[in-house]
């Protein structure tokens, strides 16, 4: 053996030592860490005070200003948590008038705290702005911890609450999205999560498979279609009609009908995220506008005239001879007054609202054709907007071979929808027959630099000639007939219809005879549309008819619209 051979030999053994010495340090530090770390971590917590406070690293979402200016609506901000080390803590009077001058806390907790026994580490104050934590942090009290922190903060306060949702942990103590969009786009919003205090091996070993295979590439911020301007507008309006009626529930969606972007979202009662401590209810976090069905009453008519309309067995001219009341299958339907018309043009169904015209529509087109124009239309299926526990309609009663079915289901009765289902299938007709996939977020940013914008999705579902004449009929209910024609813009085209149904019984079966849900929807320009507005609430006290509680709000919200999109008159 040469020299040359001989020193290759030495490196060799040398390097398999090393080698061999690495993997009992890692086989030690994995014993440590992980199998006994629980334990150790326990007999070090008795011994020593060491805060375990996670960092949260978590995508941002923003709002979208009509100048395309981004806003941030779920942000992290940084600061600090303050905590005391009672065995350090010389004289906790002094120390709590001290940190009285900086933050609010309660006398008799501190001082609990603060006398505790054999123990290192009690946190006195979260979320401690930046300033006022290096305040503290300053004055070097012995036994006072400062801890870098950071938190999810709502700068607009409950503004979108429902829609943005909330951030909290989990069953495995892991803070992520639970409702809203911090929920459906967890998987963008996600970071890995760190702490103050990270252990490299345990995280190696603990999180061996994000550490070393995680795909960031999914990682990013993402910016909604929601305007704050619009949303507050919105928000302000369904606040006077919840409170001027005493209503159960109020909601409100704001949509381009020709992309499906959602511009504004509300939903009262409704909660602001950054103050959690007083919500009784959890209930108020879900947003019912895509997770609770309702029938919605006569707004599903210029539908019901559209099947009639495109399917051929009437046109905008034709006439029906209203008898004010049918027997269907033993059952009775008629109008809202009873009262017979006799026979009159097909838009009275519209300007008047009957029933008993939408029914004799429902029953020329045929049960079967009735119902799959109704499906095609997207009721009783999701419309997969970006937010969790998206409910689909009850429609089974299109199922039905009975007639009854079909003409209660032609005035919103007998089958209930949400209102997100609601909004897509009216937009339809402002949107030349083709439907759309509502979406709240217009383009996310990911983090390696890459933005991909949510896809506009359309399908046709009726000639664009039957929404043209569906949009005339409804025209000349808000110029000839909604509120007497008072509400028409002389300079303004506007197509809108009310709806006014029972509520279901669920107890005693039936329906009430005093409780009614109200909705409204309209789009303008009637045209060339630019915005849809759909509004509801449930259970108005002491009123009956929808035009008669949500025709000024509708009408404040256009105005509104008008005026902040500068939109031109097209009459």
């Amino acid at each position: 053996m040469n020299s040359n051979q001989s020193f290759i030999l030495r490196i060799r053994i040398i390097l398999i030592f090393i080698c061999f010495l690495a993997l009992i340090i890692i086989a030690k530090l994995y014993l440590v860490q992980i199998i006994k770390g629980d334990e150790y971590a326990k007999q070090g917590d008795t011994q020593y005070s060491r805060p375990s406070i996670k960092t949260l690293n978590r995508g941002s979402i923003f709002f979208e200003s009509k100048t395309g200016d981004k806003i941030g609506a779920a942000i992290i901000k940084d600061g600090y948590s303050i905590a005391i080390n009672p065995n350090n803590l010389k004289d906790p009077e002094n120390v709590y008038k001290i940190l009285l001058q900086y933050i609010n806390i309660d006398h008799d907790t501190f001082i609990k705290k603060a006398m505790k026994e054999n123990d290192q580490y009690e946190e006195i104050q979260k979320k401690v702005d930046t300033l006022t934590g290096e305040s503290i942090k300053s004055l070097r009290i012995p036994g006072i911890d400062v801890i870098e922190d950071n938190w999810r903060i709502y700068p607009g306060g409950g503004l979108a609450s429902q829609t943005l949702g909330l951030v909290g942990y989990d069953n495995t103590n892991q803070l992520k999205g639970q409702y809203g969009l911090e929920r459906y786009y967890e998987d963008v919003l996600n970071r890995r999560s760190s702490s103050n205090n990270i252990n490299f091996f345990a995280e190696l070993f603990a999180n061996l498979k994000n550490t070393v295979f995680e795909d960031k590439s999914h990682e990013g911020n993402i910016v909604s279609s929601i305007d704050p301007t619009v949303e507050n507008e919105l928000e302000n309006v369904l606040k006077k009609v919840k409170e001027t009626w005493g209503s159960d529930n109020v909601g409100g969606i704001i949509m381009d009908p020709k992309t499906g972007e959602i511009h504004a979202m509300a939903l009262l009662p409704t909660f602001n995220p950054n103050e959690l401590k007083d919500i009784d209810d959890p209930a108020v976090f879900s947003n019912l506008l895509v997770e609770s069905v309702y029938e919605m009453g006569s707004i599903m008519k210029p539908l019901t005239m559209a099947v009639g309309i495109d399917s051929g067995v009437i046109d905008r001219d034709s006439t029906y001879n209203d008898t004010g009341f049918l027997m269907l299958d033993s059952k009775r339907i008629s109008n809202y007054d009873g009262r017979a018309r006799g026979t009159i043009p097909v838009q009275q169904v519209l300007s008047q609202s009957l029933n008993v015209g939408a029914a004799t529509i429902a029953l020329k087109v045929g049960n079967e054709k009735f119902s799959k124009y109704f499906m095609s239309f997207g009721l009783g299926e999701k419309t997969g907007i970006d937010q969790p526990n998206e409910q689909a309609g009850i429609v089974k009663n299109l199922e039905s071979p009975r007639d009854i079915e079909h003409a209660t289901a032609s005035y919103g009765q007998g089958i209930a929808i949400t209102p997100i289902e609601t909004i897509r299938a009216l937009s339809i007709l402002a949107n030349e027959g083709k439907i759309v996939r509502p979406h709240i977020v217009k383009r996310i940013e990911y983090s390696d630099g890459s933005i991909v914008n949510t896809p506009i999705e359309e399908k046709q579902v009726i000639k664009k000639e039957t929404a043209e004449d569906v949009t005339k009929m409804l025209v000349t209910v808000v110029d000839e007939a909604l509120r007497g024609g008072t509400v028409k813009m002389p300079r303004y085209s506007i197509a809108a219809k009310t709806g006014t149904a029972q509520i279901a019984d669920n107890r005693n079966g039936g329906y009430y005879s005093d409780r009614y849900l109200h909705s409204f929807f309209g789009y303008f320009p009637a045209y060339n549309p630019k915005y849809i507005v759909f509004l509801y609430q449930i259970y108005p006290k002491d009123v009956e008819y929808a035009s008669e509680t949500l025709t000024n709000p509708f009408i404040e919200i256009v105005e509104f619209l008008i005026n902040y999109y500068e939109i031109p008159p097209d009459r």
